[in-house]
């Protein structure tokens, strides 16, 4: 069984059609990315996921639960887990706070006290290297230690799947493969089912993701494991506006 299912699911805003009758599964354990170029319906495509918006047509399938209709509490308590692109960290209140926030809130169900949630965020805060931050305000970190931060709240939640949006928007190359080895480490170590992402970085793409979903427009245009995906000629031509013919003629 499938831990996500997606089925003949659209949004629209207006008359404007965000996605469009895009369908898809993701199994237990696997890496996933979501690309495509900008007002592709990507972040549309989380946001329904996630239950920020809820779908116009089709069904929405999470660990065998019809979740189509929940609101975001209720599929978090599921196991669903999510960062945002601009983390937006609780800025007065310490890095183990902000990270039990996410203890509190997530699979747990609100089963967690403050004590037992701090205990949580300590594990997570090990994990992510910010053990020297932990008791300083959140809003006087760096942008890619407030990355980590937003990540190990999400991961304090439990999740099953946790969706990244664009968490590696802005980093060096460097910066890039050190999160992409780290996401590959919690995937492993936390034995977290899925890390589904979505990223206009193709060097994190190339090198976290097994299977890569192409957005175009709203619609699905390719779904195929990555390498496949990457080369695939409707793939080129629509990141690089022209034929993939002559991309490939002129190197």
């Amino acid at each position: 069984m499938p831990l996500l299912k997606c089925e003949h699911v659209s949004k629209r805003f207006g008359g404007m059609v965000a996605v469009d009758d895009v369908s898809f599964e993701i199994m237990s354990g696997e890496l996933m990315a979501i690309v495509g170029p900008n007002g592709a319906g990507k972040t549309t495509m989380f946001n329904l996921i996630n239950g920020v918006f809820l779908p116009d047509e089709g069904h929405i399938w999470f660990a065998g639960v019809d979740v189509t209709r929940f609101p975001s509490y209720k599929r978090a308590h599921l196991g669903m887990g999510r960062t945002f692109q601009i983390p937006r960290p609780f800025a007065s209140a310490t890095v183990q706070e902000n990270i039990a926030i996410g203890a509190m809130f997530g699979a747990a169900g609100g089963e967690l006290n403050v004590e037992e949630a701090m205990e949580v965020a300590d594990e997570y805060i090990d994990l992510i290297g910010l053990k020297a931050h932990r008791n300083k305000p959140a809003g006087g970190l760096t942008p890619i230690e407030k990355k980590l931060v937003e990540i190990a709240r999400a991961l304090a939640m439990k999740p099953r799947l946790l969706l990244m949006d664009e968490a590696m928007a802005g980093m060096n190359p460097k910066d890039i493969d050190q999160m992409v080895t780290f996401i590959r480490h919690i995937r492993d170590v936390e034995g977290i089912a899925v890390v589904a992402m979505v990223e206009h970085i193709m060097r994190a793409v190339a090198g976290l993701a097994e299977r890569v979903m192409v957005m175009h427009q709203g619609a699905k245009l390719v779904d195929e494991p990555t390498r496949e995906a990457l080369n695939d000629p409707r793939v080129i031509e629509v990141y690089l506006g022209r034929q993939a013919e002559e991309f490939n003629a002129k190197g």
